[in-house]
């Protein structure tokens, strides 16, 4: 199975890193596009080559974090054969 990728700016990278964790533990694969600490940092920076990633066939998922969800969102809703949402709950989410 190929690896489930996240990346977060720094205002995900806690929940990043507790999902990184979370997803590992479950017996998943897990790729890691960064950030590395909560130093500020742009969230185009990890969306763009993670959304890239997905989109050409690299990579079945991921998962991106940021403050809202939207910023990340919006950039990788802009690569073919990507589709990006903001979800805040499971229910949300399965929606």
């Amino acid at each position: 199975m190929p690896p489930i990728l996240i990346a977060s700016d720094h205002a995900g990278f806690d929940l990043k890193e507790r999902l990184e964790s979370w997803l590992r533990d479950l017996g998943y694969a897990v790729k890691d596009l960064g950030t590395q600490n909560e130093e500020s940092t742009d969230y185009a920076d990890y969306a763009h080559p993670l959304a890239q990633q997905v989109s050409n066939g690299a990579a079945e998922r991921g998962v991106l974090l940021c403050g809202t969800g939207l910023g990340m969102s919006y950039v990788a809703n802009r690569y073919p054969h990507v589709r990006a949402a903001v979800a805040w709950s499971p229910e949300i989410a399965e929606l």
